[in-house]
């Protein structure tokens, strides 16, 4: 069958699903492989829940014409996202960078949706599969759409525009995540902004910021010309100032020489602050009043693990441990030394797929952590614990080490920062906290 066959049989059935434990009347099933599960082996258990077709790659299992075959069930995803792509006659927003993805995504939303029927990406469904499955999410009455792409290796960025083939885009900052698979921080230059590249040549527009010089410079070794700037400098197509960050942020702004406004956040943390002007970029490029973009700004509300304060009885915690990297580190713990609060707490855990830099920058944030102010320094996981023997500081190889010190010695009335990769499952600290 051919893609533009199947097609036809998507736009009759445009739910897709890849989990038999999420069936939806009608849907299409894709059965993809992974290291330790074949998906054809699920197809027909999702034609019985329901769905309509069942597309495979291993003939076996096709037991009649609902079973559709092809060679790669994973490419044809893809490609089939491709053709659906070239049918949208909206703007695609693209957007990746090491760090603040998400929130950046989540606040445009938040401001676009003041105005348009607007998609973005569902939580992290930013790669190989989440971008081919979020294109297909995109309806005939969606009017813009925000796709995140996620990277850990040179050249899957210009895969994932191949695939979403955006319109604009923008990359949050470039640094130290996925030092592994890029192979070192100019790696990580060279893959996010294969992003740059694609709209290079598609005569896309880019939402820059001007305030990173990383940025600046790869905008300008590719001759981008399609570029609209947001930052601190007057001469910006959005200039913005920092007027308070305690408990959240809120920002002056105005648009292009206009009135200044005010924008109210529920975010804590300056590293934050490029992700909001960011946002506020993109609205005014849209042509949403101030009040719209103001509106967007303040209704959007951090949540699962990134930049939430929440309020326990006892303490306020920084919940920031939805991922981890060097970069990201290094601006919470700025973040946490800016911090007003009479007694404040650090509770780190390690960072992963740093390859051969794992020791050495493990070794950097302690060295930060150390002259960070706080009352108590927690560092959770292997590869601190490498580094014990430090005077205040403590040091656990894991979270049940860590939660059984807390059960001793317990936290109270304060302001905790707790931050690692989400491998090392922190939110089991949190009952205690």
């Amino acid at each position: 069958m051919t893609t533009e066959q199947l097609y036809k049989i998507y736009l009759k059935n445009p739910q897709i699903c890849t989990d038999t434990r999420k069936i939806t009347a009608s849907c299409l099933f894709f059965a993809l492989k992974g290291d330790n599960f074949d998906g054809n082996k699920f197809a027909q258990q999702a034609i019985e829940s329901g769905a309509a077709y069942a597309i495979i790659d291993d003939t076996e299992y096709a037991l009649n014409d609902r079973f559709i075959v092809v060679q790669n069930v994973l490419e044809t995803l893809q490609d089939l996202a491709r053709l659906h792509r070239k049918q949208l006659k909206i703007p695609v927003i693209g957007i990746t960078g090491s760090n603040g993805k998400t929130t950046t995504k989540e606040l445009i939303r938040s401001v676009l949706s003041q105005q348009f029927n607007t998609f973005a990406t569902e939580g992290n469904l930013n790669n190989h599969i989440g971008v081919p499955l979020s294109i297909l999410s995109i309806t005939s009455d969606c009017e813009i759409a925000i796709i995140e792409m996620g990277a850990n290796h040179q050249r899957e960025i210009a895969f994932l525009c191949s695939i979403s083939q955006p319109s604009h885009g923008m990359i949050t900052n470039i640094g130290k995540a996925h030092l592994e698979g890029f192979g070192g921080i100019e790696g990580v230059r060279i893959g996010k902004g294969e992003l740059y590249e694609f709209l290079y040549k598609s005569a896309g527009i880019v939402f820059l910021n001007n305030d990173d010089q990383i940025l600046s410079s790869m905008a300008q070794e590719r001759g981008l010309a399609n570029t609209v700037g947001y930052g601190t400098g007057a001469k910006n197509f959005v200039a913005a100032r920092l007027k308070n960050s305690s408990p959240c942020l809120s920002i002056d702004w105005n648009l292009s020489g206009e009135p200044k406004h005010t924008a109210f956040s529920n975010l804590p943390g300056n590293y934050n602050f490029d992700n909001i002007c960011a946002a506020i970029c993109i609205g005014g490029y849209f042509n949403l009043s101030p009040d719209k973009i103001n509106k967007g700004i303040h209704l959007y509300k951090p949540l699962n693990n990134r930049s939430q304060l929440l309020e326990t009885q006892n303490n306020t915690i920084i919940c920031d441990y939805y991922n981890a990297n060097p970069s990201s580190m290094v601006v919470a713990l700025d973040n946490l030394n800016a911090t007003d609060a009479k007694s404040k707490v650090l509770i780190l855990a390690d960072m992963f797929e740093l390859g051969d830099e794992s020791a050495n920058e493990h070794r950097l944030i302690l060295e930060k952590a150390l002259l960070t102010k706080a009352q108590r320094r927690i560092f959770v996981g292997e590869e601190f614990y490498k580094l014990r023997g430090i005077e205040d500081a403590e040091f656990y190889r894991n979270t049940l080490e860590a939660l059984e010190a807390l059960h001793q010695d317990a936290v109270k009335q304060s302001t905790i920062l707790l931050k690692g990769s989400r491998g090392m499952k922190l939110e089991s600290l949190l009952n205690i906290l």
